[in-house]
């Protein structure tokens, strides 16, 4: 199974809700990071050796067709290499706004690493060096949040050929996402989740 779409917006920017309509579409299973703390054994070393530069992107994305969200979203170069016929994704969202909510929530996650629960701890570990890899160092204020932001923004636009990228907003709804994989709008509402509340409720279930 190879990757049909691939996300490289990265996490607070809707990439939860864009799974379940990625995967409504018919493009999954669809690989999130909720993936990686279902199946650590497996996925955690997976993507631990990809930070090092010895990814097995069949061995990672195995049984899935699409991917979003981090660890995902680190990567976009070199899955873009490996996957030339996919179909890249970047969600968006205003970039101050997003910088409050990273910062509410995975910034304050990861900063709390060595107090997690000691199953999740190299899991937080991956995750804080897959942030950092992407550009965003660890205690930068809002305005250094926001520069990352639109760095990550520029690499993607600048890497993924414009005919293979969307640049969305999940607020837009089905419209512009399923003109962009060629599918019909499906008779459903456009599922939006993963408001702060419900990422702390989502990390608590990990625990």
């Amino acid at each position: 199974m190879s990757l049909k779409v691939i996300g490289a917006g990265i996490g607070r920017t809707g990439t939860y809700s864009l799974k379940l309509a990625i995967s409504a579409l018919g493009f999954g299973p669809c690989h999130h990071m909720e993936e990686v703390v279902k199946h650590l054994p497996v996925q955690l070393p997976l993507w631990q050796a990809a930070l090092v530069g010895r990814a097995d992107w069949p061995a990672i994305y195995e049984g899935y067709e699409s991917a979003v969200d981090w660890p995902t979203a680190r990567f976009f170069r070199e899955l873009n290499a490996a996957y030339p016929e996919a179909k890249f994704v970047l969600s968006h969202r205003d970039p101050r706004t997003w910088a409050e909510s990273f910062d509410a929530t995975i910034y304050k996650l990861i900063s709390g690493t060595d107090e997690a629960p000691e199953h999740l701890r190299e899991w937080l570990a991956m995750g804080g060096e897959v942030i950092r890899q992407t550009g965003i160092p660890m205690g930068a204020d809002l305005e250094g949040l926001e520069a990352a932001f639109n760095a990550h923004t520029a690499a993607v636009k600048a890497e993924i050929p414009a005919d293979r990228l969307l640049v969305y907003q999940v607020k837009d709804g089905w419209g512009p996402l399923c003109a962009f994989l060629g599918v019909p709008v499906p008779d459903e509402p456009f599922p939006r989740t993963n408001d702060r509340g419900e990422f702390w409720d989502l990390i608590k279930s990990f625990s």
